[in-house]
């Protein structure tokens, strides 16, 4: 076949008449076409279809792990329940050793009395305002007791052992003469508890709201 003739047989073909070239070069185009197409609807059909399963996979991903971190949340909530139970016994536990408004000059005289039966001589015995915090009040009392250091163990474990929540703090333990050979002075601040009503956190609901609010220019 001589490469020269076809060449110059290719240039006499009309662009604008297809039907008349030779059936070889026309099965030729028409691949040629097919191909084109076929790589076009790749890029323009394909790659997009392909994102989109990208995206489909990785947000089937995400909801498969949220899925196995609920189903876990799922299986402890029992767990979390019993636990929750215990919190809320033991929440009432703590409340019923908080004295109500009635009980807190009982509670009082239960002290001074502890202080008493442990050999203890009252110099100060003074209660300070009580300070509401969330539901409850705390109740600070400002003691100076005159004593030696096993009386003041005495005292200190009585307090403990009352059935109500009684805290010391601030100790300062002196000696002066003139209480006598061995003895010593204990200044301390005990504290204890009471559990607020409805109306009283309420009414401190309500203050904590005025304070926190804009003053009017």
């Amino acid at each position: 076949m001589n490469i020269a003739e076809e060449i110059k047989k290719l240039e006499k073909l009309d662009i604008n008449n297809v039907a008349s070239w030779p059936m070889l070069l026309k099965g030729i185009v028409v691949l040629a076409i097919a191909i084109a197409v076929l790589i076009g609807g790749w890029f323009l059909d394909t790659t997009t279809q392909i994102d989109t399963l990208e995206s489909a996979q990785n947000k089937e991903t995400k909801l498969k792990k949220e899925f196995e971190e609920k189903q876990a949340k799922a299986a402890r909530l029992d767990a979390y329940k019993k636990q929750m139970d215990d919190m809320q016994r033991i929440f009432g536990e703590m409340l019923r050793q908080l004295p109500g408004k009635t009980e807190v000059a009982a509670l009082l005289i239960d002290i001074s009395q502890v202080g008493l039966a442990s050999g203890l001589e009252f110099e100060l015995f003074k209660p300070e305002p009580e300070t509401p915090i969330e539901f409850y009040a705390e109740l600070p009392i400002k003691i100076k007791v005159v004593g030696n250091y096993h009386e003041f163990g005495n005292f200190v474990s009585g307090v403990a052992a009352l059935p109500r929540i009684v805290t010391l703090h601030d100790f300062v333990i002196t000696t002066q003469k003139q209480h006598g050979e061995g003895n010593l002075i204990m200044e301390a601040t005990a504290k204890t508890y009471r559990y607020l009503d409805d109306e009283e956190i309420q009414q401190e609901t309500a203050k904590k709201k005025a304070s926190k609010a804009p003053k009017k220019k």
